[in-house]
């Protein structure tokens, strides 16, 4: 796995986002065999949008993604106010993405996420690297203070 790899891009992602007082900014990268399937980012193709469910939309139907593992900048959310039917958990766990890569979790600043218990109880793997969150709450700074 060349989790750091992906994990910049996604990243990377986090600065195309546009700007919202009300939802972080994240990227998400989905790989199978080190190739990249999808990606997304927040609000990329509407306001809503977040880069988990972006990922996965443009890779629906990839039979790959029950091989995959997605890479998110922050923890995939359990909760949502404007999709309340499809958090990012439950549609990662429908697609049978058996292993996630997170940089950071979600704070409770907008409701409190249960993102990595939902998964790991689902038996997804998950894999959390510290060293990127700094990079990874860059494009959120003006949230989190």
């Amino acid at each position: 796995m060349d989790d750091q790899r992906w994990m910049r891009r996604a990243v990377e992602l986090t600065h195309l986002c546009p700007r919202s007082e009300t939802a972080f900014a994240v990227g998400a990268v989905i790989v199978s065999s080190g190739v990249e399937i999808a990606s997304g980012y927040s609000r990329d193709t509407d306001p809503y949008v977040h880069a988990e469910e972006s990922a996965l939309l443009r890779a629906a139907g990839d039979a790959r993604l029950r091989e995959a593992t997605l890479y998110s900048t922050l923890e995939p959310c359990s909760k949502r106010g404007s999709r309340p039917h499809a958090t990012c958990v439950s549609l990662i766990i429908a697609a049978g993405i058996p292993r996630v890569v997170i940089a950071w979790r979600e704070p409770d600043i907008f409701v409190t996420c249960e993102g990595i218990a939902l998964l790991t109880a689902a038996g997804v793997e998950v894999v959390e690297l510290p060293e990127f969150a700094g990079p990874a709450m860059e494009a959120n700074a003006h949230l989190i203070g």
